[in-house]
């Protein structure tokens, strides 16, 4: 399975790169930023990306900007988002779609490699793989957004 890597933080890019060919993908590309992970999907079209969210020029959103242009572009390449962060508006958007081959993984709560190849393989397949965490955040964000159907269905009940 081919693999492109966009993680701003060199030792990050190089410990997966390393990690997932050990793991017997096969990494095409690991680069720093979203410009240069549209480039590298449109030269080496790949299975599957794993971005981050954060990362130059801004450290804002560019990771999840890229991967709507992925998603739209080439809708059968598997995007993992996989960050620190649960940036709302970007997530909402890359669901939005078609969920099919979409994943996003916090960092921090990854528990271990197996179960990261584990979310990567499924994502690759077709699958939809989503921490709890971001769900969550994703669902409130939802609330906040319509509270009066909220409501609704509370008084409904």
């Amino acid at each position: 399975m081919r693999v492109v890597i966009a993680e701003d933080s060199v030792l990050l890019r190089e410990g997966l790169s390393r990690l997932l060919t050990e793991s017997g993908f096969d990494v095409v590309a690991a680069v720093p930023d979203g410009e240069a992970v549209i480039r590298a999907v449109d030269e080496h079209r790949p299975d599957v990306v794993v971005l981050d969210v954060r990362m130059p020029p801004t450290h804002t959103d560019e990771g999840l900007r890229a991967a709507l242009v992925i998603r739209s572009q080439w809708p059968d390449v598997a995007v993992l988002v996989f960050s620190q962060y649960v940036e709302e508006q970007y997530a909402t958007e890359l669901l939005a779609g078609e969920t099919r081959g979409v994943g996003y993984l916090l960092k921090d709560r990854v528990a271990d490699v197996v179960e990261f190849v584990d979310a990567l393989n499924r994502v690759a397949a077709g699958g939809t793989v989503l921490d709890p965490e971001v769900v969550a955040q994703l669902l409130a964000r939802s609330r906040r957004s319509h509270p009066r159907s909220e409501e609704r269905r509370v008084g409904k009940e």
